[in-house]
């Protein structure tokens, strides 16, 4: 068993595009940031082995719904060139305008979950479809207060619905086009975008390290340095999955439910969101799925008996389960958890030589009561569209 860490990063990358960190004094935040990103999640002890790439055997086969620029098929994007890419961020149309003053704290308070994509695991699989058994449930507690600067990296994603005000997680993930000066987080695609027939969020903003605790603290004085310790960012540019905006339902389109965010801070020269909170997690694309023998998932659970105000985690100690709609796209992974809605977009970690690695984002789950939560593998789409978004989607 390994506990791992992270450290405030400074900017290599390797020739597999694997980001790399060292430590260093942070530039900002004095003592505050200086350990943020070190001992990510230090409690988490998870372990590893080793095998073959997690994907699916075959081609997958076209689905009728394809975006306007799609030369292939929404299950392998890699014909894709990057005019087709620049085509459809421009066809899917974010736009995000904040008004001054929109997250009060009676706005944040009363924030509703965000509907988390919800499957029963017991449900029959279709014709030709593998899936394990449903996990056993692992009960969710509290990341341990006072909130470190180790808790930093994950964060709350307070946006706007037709249905009104909702929340969701997400988490601060390295950008390898500037190490150290990240200003991405990933999320799951249903908290940015409704899919097909739908639309994007408003409002949207992340606030990493919320932390209310509002079990304690309902009623009392609002502590905006408290509950916003690095500040609110404001979403500028964002994307999800291709397959999630052209498909709808809970199925196989969930298998790609993934969504990024670039956001930028209160000051346009002031630092970057990575070193704001001082470090972030690398994302783990095409990892084997034998490797992945534990997994710890971290949230903002809104739905009883969570509030929202606090940050949880479900520390699951046996490997992820398989659970598949389509043979053709690569299994979700599925672990127990007590967290339902509102940790939707939450990260799964797991560590990757010592140190923790990022390798999926909550999608499904159960209610009545919460009982499993359900995430893509992020596979060779994933990457194609991060690796894009990184690069081109300033």
């Amino acid at each position: 068993m390994r506990t791992i860490s992270t450290t405030r990063t400074t900017g290599t990358t390797d020739s597999t595009g694997t980001t790399r960190t060292t430590r260093r004094t942070p530039r900002t935040g004095g003592r505050r940031a200086a350990a943020a990103g070190a001992a990510l999640l230090a409690a988490l002890t998870l372990t590893a082995a080793a095998c073959a790439p997690d994907g699916p055997a075959a081609p997958a086969t076209p689905p009728a719904a394809l975006p306007k620029a799609a030369p292939t098929s929404l299950g392998d994007l890699s014909g894709w060139k990057l005019e087709d890419w620049a085509r459809y961020v421009a066809d899917s149309g974010f736009a995000n305008q904040v008004p001054p003053g929109y997250w009060t704290a009676a706005r944040t308070e009363a924030a509703r979950a965000r509907p988390t994509p919800e499957y029963a695991p017991t449900a029959a699989a279709p014709p030709g479809v593998d899936r394990d058994a449903p996990p056993a449930v692992v009960q969710a507690r509290p990341q341990p207060h006072p909130y470190g600067p180790d808790s930093a990296v994950v964060g709350r994603l307070l946006m706007t619905t037709p249905q009104g005000d909702a929340a969701c997680s997400g988490t601060v993930v390295a950008d390898p086009l500037n190490p150290g000066r990240s200003n991405l987080v990933l999320t799951a695609a249903h908290c940015l975008h409704d899919g097909r027939g739908g639309g994007w969020v408003k409002n949207l903003v992340f606030v990493p390290a919320f932390n209310r605790d509002g079990r304690a603290a309902r009623g009392k004085p609002y502590d905006e340095q408290q509950a916003a310790p690095y500040g609110r960012w404001t979403a500028v540019r964002a994307m999800v999955s291709p397959t999630w905006l052209q498909e709808s339902g809970v199925g196989a389109h969930d298998q790609y439910d993934y969504g990024i965010v670039r956001v930028r801070g209160e000051s346009a020269a002031g630092p970057s969101l990575e070193e704001a909170v001082g470090g972030s997690v690398p994302v783990w694309f095409n990892a084997p799925r034998e490797q992945i023998t534990a997994a710890v998932v971290f949230g903002y659970p809104v739905e009883r008996p969570f509030d929202g105000m606090e940050l949880e985690r479900c520390d699951s100690p046996a490997p992820p389960g398989r659970l598949s709609f389509d043979r053709s796209r690569p299994p979700m992974y599925a672990i127990g958890c007590s967290m339902g809605g509102g940790a939707g977009g939450g990260g799964w970690f797991i560590t990757r030589d010592g140190r923790p690695n990022l390798v999926s984002v909550s999608s499904l789950g159960s209610r009545g009561p919460a009982g499993y939560r359900a995430g893509p593998s992020l596979q060779d789409q994933a990457k194609q569209a991060f690796d894009y978004f990184a690069k081109n989607v300033k």
